[in-house]
């Protein structure tokens, strides 16, 4: 039986977790810095960092490649793999995002350019999220990823830690500002309902036990590093006095932490494939076929 059950993929692992950890949190982080700079947060600082982060999720998938230096290869397909789309875009992002901060930078501060090139980074960012959440929904042959409820949960993952990003930024300047928490706040909680909203359906349209095991088990540790213990620095952080800023910067930490652990958990850990199935007991003889079966999977799913 242990070998027509789904089994764990072993092409993507932490290296590719990576790349959707680094290039969400990077995207989100772009995406509200941009936000943040209308209301008077300096630019420049988060546009590099966020730079820097998808950068290092490219790395991480070039690490991941069997022979890196054939990594060209990924601009072959554009009309039917996402993957080469997220590149295309990547190779734009960076160069437009790095204009951006240095213009907005003020050893340079040049603000003909800074403010669009921000807007256009910000845009950018947005597509690269989108592409990286329609990786996963493309991988038709692993069911945790494919369900499009998982698509949200990418989206709005990579926007919260780039809210926590702002957060920890704000907070490490000595600052402290009530629209970053509630911002945060908003995407916590709508990171919280769209991960409930996946294990739900994903459960109902059925998936490998292994794989729902993975996610279940997760789950407790995600809400409570990632969703409750946010929401409840957060509270400290507005009722503290002196110490609101410490407790500021760790509700972004806790907030990052915990869309990096589900992305972890979701892209390296739950990636059974769908293994084998019958859609009819077949039969010697006359007689009517049986019912099907999927060996591992939860009755939804048979």
């Amino acid at each position: 039986m242990s070998r027509i059950e789904p089994w764990h993929q072993l092409n993507w692992d932490w290296r590719a977790a990576g790349n959707f950890i680094g290039g969400g949190s990077g995207t989100g982080l772009l995406i509200l810095a941009a936000v943040a700079a209308g209301q008077g947060t300096a630019y420049w600082p988060l546009g590099f960092f966020g730079a820097i982060l998808v950068g290092i999720g490219l790395v991480c998938v070039w690490l991941e490649i069997g022979r890196p230096w054939r990594a060209l290869h990924v601009f072959y397909h554009p009309q039917t793999s996402w993957m080469t789309r997220e590149a295309f875009v990547s190779a734009l992002l960076l160069p437009v995002a790095l204009l951006a901060a240095a213009a907005a930078a003020p050893f340079i501060h040049l603000p003909a350019i800074a403010g669009g090139a921000i807007w256009l980074a910000a845009l950018l960012a947005a597509l690269y999220l989108y592409c990286q959440a329609r990786i996963l929904h493309g991988s038709k042959g692993i069911p945790a990823w494919r369900h499009p409820s998982l698509m949200p949960v990418i989206i709005l993952t990579g926007l919260t830690e780039g809210a926590g990003f702002l957060v920890l930024a704000i907070a490490l300047i000595g600052g402290f500002s009530v629209w970053p928490l509630i911002l945060l706040f908003i995407l916590l909680l709508g990171r919280w309902m769209s991960w409930r909203r996946y294990l739900a359906n994903l459960t109902e349209t059925g998936a490998p036990n292994k794989a729902l095991a993975v996610l279940n088990g997760a789950t407790p540790m995600i809400n409570i590093l990632g969703h409750y213990g946010p929401a409840i620095l957060m509270l400290l952080a507005l009722v503290t006095g002196s110490l609101g800023p410490i407790f500021f910067a760790l509700a972004g930490l806790a907030a990052i932490a915990g869309g990096w652990q589900m992305k972890f958990v979701v892209v390296a850990r739950a990636a059974f494939n769908q293994g084998f199935a019958l859609p009819l007991t077949p039969v010697r003889g006359t007689g009517k076929p049986g019912p099907g079966d999927k060996p591992g999977w939860n009755k939804s799913g048979q």
